[in-house]
């Protein structure tokens, strides 16, 4: 898969992860402190990672597949260890070195075995797929379904039972049981129903709407689990959009290879990064000059260490984008860059309060789990109410959108005040359910909220 001093980038390693959990733990273990005993030589990398016992976990990866061998219990594949020795040797010759004397016996011995019978297996075509082909990632990829179907089917058990019990019944929502059944669902790998359940979970305390917000998600959730043990019955884009949302990932590398890209001008809208600790999630959101479509581009980074994708806010990239599919494409996979980013201070053109609400309706009549989708408005005067929360109001004043009440009074609201001065001002930031989020401004020069 690749040779010698061609190290993975952060993303492709992140790729691989069965869940967003594992993700996050391995980043957590991509350091320096958590090995011993890391080293590379041509398609392998190996290392001792220390564990909550006194013996550490023997860690070896064969880069040609790529397959795994841990000595914790874990069931996930790859493990957390795995991912974050793969995330550790990412970052360079520094973090874990070429070795000169190959692998430790115990490393090697794993290596000849895995390589002896991958060979045998080729050659007296036994019927198994041959470990990196293309059959044996059609096998893995099958394997994965049946048992996200497996966790679709229990949690559908589960919501039959809530709404059996009532709804409104003490313990309904309660977030210990949910977050029982996200780890579950996190074995199954199936990490979008993981995220739903916890949702379920956080309803809990709600007050005194928390039955009908249950009976709302619980809804979307069946509808989702519906759907995926439906695949074959929808058409592609819908089903494209089940996998997505259920957490199953598309390959940037091979979506770039096999999807028609989209050239224009892509200006830079927001970028913004979220950081728990242990992992870097970063959102890049973009508008082509020509085409008008929108575009989300992600990026990680693990244990603290800053996404390698980076465009400054406010220029313009002549670049190619493959999108991911779904009924509403806007997902993207940055392909070939044909120039350097171009200062671009001129504000995208954008529309009124009622446009926003037509843009979100839309894209979520064919994603009804979309919290909310980017757009532009134009002339809107941001309103601080101390009755009903900030709101973006029209120029004429005829309406407006509530600022998603998660901002609360952060200083990203009255800097966008001070930008405005009472004036309107173009304002891009995401629509959804919950309001509208503001994430950048245009004044005399573009700013990120």
């Amino acid at each position: 898969m690749t040779g010698q001093g061609e190290r993975w980038t952060s993303e492709q390693v992140l790729a691989l992860a069965p869940d967003d959990v594992s993700r996050t733990a391995g980043g957590r273990l991509a350091v320096p402190g958590s090995w011993s005993g890391t080293g590379t030589r041509g398609d392998a990398v190996w290392g001792h990672c220390a564990g909550s016992g006194g013996t550490p976990y023997r860690t070896v990866v064969d880069l040609n597949g790529p397959a795994f061998r841990c000595s914790c219990p874990s069931r996930k594949f790859p493990c957390k260890h795995a991912l974050g020795l793969l995330l550790l040797w990412s970052a360079g010759q520094e973090s874990v070195p070429v070795s000169d004397a190959g692998p430790p016996d115990w490393a090697g011995d794993w290596l000849v075995r895995r390589r002896d019978r991958a060979g045998r297996e080729t050659d007296e075509h036994s019927g198994g797929p041959a470990p990196g082909s293309a059959e044996a990632a059609r096998h893995r990829a099958g394997l994965r379904l049946r048992r996200i179907a497996d966790g679709a089917g229990e949690l559908e058990q589960r919501l039959a039972d809530l709404l059996r019990g009532g709804l409104a019944a003490e313990g309904a929502g309660s977030a210990a049981r949910w977050e029982e059944t996200a780890a579950r669902m996190v074995d199954a790998q199936a990490p979008g129903l993981a995220a739903r359940a916890r949702e379920l979970g956080s309803i809990a305390g709600a007050g005194t709407d928390r039955a009908s917000r249950l009976l709302a998600e619980c809804a979307l959730l069946h509808t989702l689990n519906q759907g995926f043990l439906r695949l074959e019955w929808l058409p592609e884009p819908l089903a494209a959009t089940v996998r997505a949302r259920v957490g199953i990932p598309v390959d940037s590398a091979a979506l770039l290879a096999s999807a028609t890209t989209v050239r224009d001008h892509w200006l830079v809208l927001a970028q913004r990064d979220a950081d728990d600790g242990r992992l870097v999630t970063r959102r890049i959101w973009l508008r082509g000059r020509d085409t008008g479509r929108m575009a989300l581009l992600l990026s990680y980074g693990a244990a603290g260490r800053t996404p390698e994708l980076s465009l400054p806010v406010g220029t313009a990239l002549d670049a190619e984008l493959a999108f991911h599919p779904s009924v509403s494409p806007l997902r993207a996979a940055l392909g070939v860059r044909h120039g350097l980013p171009a200062p671009c201070p001129q504000p995208p053109p954008g529309g009124d309060t009622a446009a926003a609400l037509r843009a979100y309706a839309q894209a979520l009549c064919g994603d009804p789990w979309l919290d909310a989708w980017p757009v532009v408005l134009a002339a809107v005067t941001p309103i601080p109410d101390p009755e009903h929360g900030w709101q973006l109001a029209d120029a004429r004043g005829e309406l407006a959108l509530p600022v998603d009440p998660r901002c609360g009074e952060r200083a990203q609201l009255w800097r966008l005040a001070a930008i405005s001065g009472g004036r309107p001002v173009t304002v891009f930031g995401e629509h959804g359910h919950r309001g509208f989020t503001p994430l950048a401004a245009w004044g005399p020069e573009p700013v990120a909220l």
